[in-house]
């Protein structure tokens, strides 16, 4: 079943307006289809709804910080295989650590770039294909 990034669906949970505009100009320029949420409450019933392919979630929010949401994402069974990478804006071994128990499946550090986003998706949705190869 190979899923061109047509309708690709890539959730950003972040609690910084700037990061969820940069990372969804960044998708819907190669072709994903994109959902944000601006925390883990707002995500978890985004989630349900719109069964994204990956997410990205920011570690610190308010309310339902992202090693909870994270935790959430992991421990229901119909989303258990979504991959979920964390973006964090601290680059500390704890944190990654911290990140790895609560299942995430990697950790990207902010301000990240278009390289390193859509480098994501490709190691976690190895059929994507964005649909401009040219920056």
């Amino acid at each position: 079943m190979e899923q061109h990034s047509e309708g690709l669906k890539v959730m950003v949970i972040d609690d910084s307006k700037t990061i969820r505009r940069t990372a969804e100009t960044l998708l819907k320029k190669v072709g994903c289809e994109v959902i944000t949420a601006v925390d883990g409450f707002d995500a978890l019933a985004k989630i349900a709804d719109t069964h994204p392919s990956i997410i990205f979630v920011d570690i610190m929010m308010p309310r339902l910080d992202g090693y909870q949401t994270c935790a959430l994402i992991k421990n229901n069974s119909a989303f258990k295989s979504t991959p979920v990478i964390m973006l964090s804006s601290k680059d500390g071994l704890f944190d990654k650590a911290k990140g790895r128990i609560v299942g995430s499946d990697q950790y990207l550090t902010k301000p990240f770039s278009k390289e390193e986003l859509l480098g994501a998706i490709k190691t976690h949705v190895p059929d994507f294909v964005p649909v401009e190869q040219a920056s």
